[in-house]
């Protein structure tokens, strides 16, 4: 394995040697402005051309092929073999061998990576707001912790780690998305602070902790709602979907991977 971008994100955490995972950033490809020049997203107006250079140049530098899903802010959950393609519908994902591995595209949604801490396996998920929240309390954390692999490890043998994502200064939000988290689980209340006009200012990493910790998954490592963290505020190194489109029309996608090696 190539070394990665030294720009890149590497997970800090007590993973296996033998688990590797990274998260691109804007840096490090051939698009040119306003995806310039990182992108990995297909479907964002980018040159197919170049957006196939730099997936490919991700696949080259980690030695394993990510398959890049067809996300949808759902809570769909699939097991990836070598025959899943590319386009397969779904915001949560599991691995089992080293053919393939877990990737989320995100442009201010949050990515989380999971392992268990013998590496017999690894996941991810995209949790933007909608697929975290889910319906009646199930959203995309929850349909992945169903999946045997994780159903099966004890929660104490799960490490997870939180990439960058829109922060807490920045995710201004409608009622909507409080009443998506609150009426049921009043605590969550806490990740909302009041803006103008029947604003709130939400915490989508603290959420995501939260939820996590329901689930008695307590290893919980990276995005700690910091501004470090905030895809929003650093256009020099992060795509942000909010912040971009309203100036440019369209935002880039990084991804988050995590896979197995050899």
């Amino acid at each position: 394995m190539t070394s990665f971008p030294p720009h890149w994100l590497r997970p800090h955490w007590p993973a296996p040697a033998h688990v590797q995972a990274v998260m691109t950033d804007r840096h490090g490809g051939v698009s040119r402005p306003p995806w310039d020049s990182m992108n990995l997203g297909d479907h964002v107006g980018d040159a197919p051309h170049s957006v196939q250079v730099n997936r490919q140049r991700l696949q080259t530098l980690m030695g394993s092929r990510p398959v890049f899903l067809k996300q949808v802010h759902g809570h769909q959950a699939v097991v990836l073999n070598a025959n899943t393609t590319d386009g397969t519908e779904a915001d949560a994902c599991v691995a089992l061998n080293a053919e393939v591995a877990c990737t989320i595209m995100v442009a201010d949604c949050l990515p989380i990576l999971m392992c268990d801490k013998s590496g017999q396996w690894v996941a991810a998920a995209h949790a933007g707001w909608r697929g975290l929240a889910g319906e009646g309390g199930t959203g995309v954390l929850e349909a992945l912790c169903q999946q045997p692999a994780l159903r099966d490890t004890p929660p104490d043998d799960i490490l997870v780690w939180l990439g960058p994502c829109i922060g807490p200064e920045a995710f201004e939000v409608g009622t909507d998305v409080r009443e998506a988290f609150c009426p049921d689980a009043p605590e969550a209340g806490v990740y909302f602070k009041p803006a103008e006009a029947d604003k709130w200012l939400a915490d989508l990493a603290g959420l995501a902790r939260w939820r996590l910790h329901r689930l008695g998954l307590h290893r919980v490592f990276g995005n700690d709602s910091q501004s470090a963290w905030c895809t929003a505020t650093q256009p020099s190194r992060f795509f942000s979907h909010r912040r971009d489109s309203r100036v440019l029309g369209q935002s880039g996608r990084m991804a988050a991977c995590i896979w197995l090696s050899r």
